[in-house]
C-alpha cells in the first residue's frame, strides 16, 4: 500500500495546507501591532502580531488558529477565512490566494463589482493604433479606440442610446451578421465564451436578464446558451467583411487588468 505522501491527492493537500500556514504567519509577523489597536511595546518578543492577537481580532480560539499556522489537519469554514481576510485587512489579491490555499470559494466573489474603467486605461486606447475596446463583466463595451470604431462600422461608430454590448451587437444587430465572416461559428464560439467567463455569475439578475432578453430576440442564441457549450476566451485570427475595405483579417488579444479582472482589453492586431 502506498504511503500517504505516495498519494499524489493527499500530497496536493498537504501542501496546500502548509502554505496556507505559512502565509498567515507571513501576514501575521508582517503587521504592525499598533495598527491594529494593540500596544506595540519594547516588550514583545514576536515581531508583528501575536497568534492569540489575531485570533482575537478574527474571533477564533487562539488553539485553532495555531493549528492552522501549523499546517495542521483542520478544516477551515469560509466565514473563518473572511474574518481572518477582513481582520489582517488582506488586498483582492491575497484574500484570493487565502481561500484557494483553504480549498474554499470566497463569496465575495460573486459580490456586485464596480464596472467602471479606470481613466487610465482608457488613455491606453488612443495609444494603441489597431481596433482596441474594453469589455465589463456582462461584456458591455465600455470604451473604445477610433480604430475600433472605424472596423465596427454602422455599431460603435453611431451615437449610443445605452451602453453598446458584444453579445447584442452580434445577435441583434443585422449588419453584424454581414461584418462577421463565418458569422453562425463566431456567434457559437462568442455564447461558449460568454458561459464559461460568466460561470461564478449565473445567479445574478442583471446577466439573467440580459440572457432572456438576448434569447428572446434571437432564436440562435436560445439554441447555443442551451446546449452549454463552455470555451474559455483566447486569442486567434479574426476576419471580418467590412464595407469599405472589404476583407481584412485580425490576430485578437485579450488582457486583464489585475485589479479588475472582470474587465477585458480586447486588441486586434491586423494581419499583413
Amino acid at each position: 500500500m502506498d504511503k500517504p505522501s505516495d498519494n499524489p491527492a493527499i500530497s496536493h493537500v498537504n501542501t496546500r495546507r502548509k502554505e496556507l500556514g505559512d502565509f498567515l504567519q507571513v501576514l501575521r509577523q508582517r503587521s504592525a501591532p499598533e495598527a491594529f489597536g494593540f500596544p506595540a511595546g519594547s516588550r514583545r518578543r514576536t515581531q508583528g502580531l501575536r497568534r492569540e492577537e489575531v485570533a482575537q481580532l478574527a474571533g477564533i480560539s487562539p488553539t485553532w488558529y495555531t493549528w492552522l499556522e501549523q499546517g495542521r489537519e483542520v478544516n477551515v469554514s469560509a466565514d473563518v477565512l473572511t474574518r481572518l481576510a477582513r481582520s489582517l485587512q488582506l488586498t483582492r489579491s491575497e484574500r484570493a490566494y487565502l481561500f484557494e490555499m483553504a480549498g474554499r470559494r470566497d463569496a465575495q466573489e460573486n459580490e456586485p463589482v464596480d464596472d467602471a474603467a479606470p481613466p487610465a486605461l482608457i488613455a491606453l486606447l488612443d495609444d494603441i493604433a489597431a481596433p482596441a475596446y474594453i469589455m465589463g463583466r456582462y461584456w458591455d463595451v465600455l470604451a473604445w479606440n477610433d480604430a475600433a470604431a472605424t472596423l465596427f462600422t454602422g455599431w460603435l461608430d453611431q451615437p449610443q442610446e445605452r451602453m453598446p454590448n458584444l453579445l447584442r451587437f452580434v445577435f441583434m444587430e443585422p449588419g453584424a451578421r454581414n461584418l462577421l465572416v463565418d458569422w453562425e461559428i463566431r456567434a457559437r464560439r462568442i455564447t461558449a465564451e460568454f458561459r464559461a467567463d460568466c460561470r461564478t455569475r449565473l445567479e445574478e439578475p442583471p446577466l439573467q436578464k440580459l440572457v432572456e432578453e438576448l434569447s428572446q430576440a434571437s432564436p440562435e442564441f436560445a439554441q447555443f446558451w442551451k446546449q452549454h457549450d463552455v470555451l474559455e476566451r483566447q486569442g486567434g485570427q479574426r476576419d471580418f467583411n467590412h464595407p469599405k475595405r472589404g476583407l481584412i483579417s485580425y490576430q485578437q488579444v485579450t488582457l486583464h487588468p489585475v485589479e479588475q479582472e472582470q474587465l477585458k482589453l480586447v486588441m486586434l492586431k491586423p494581419v499583413t
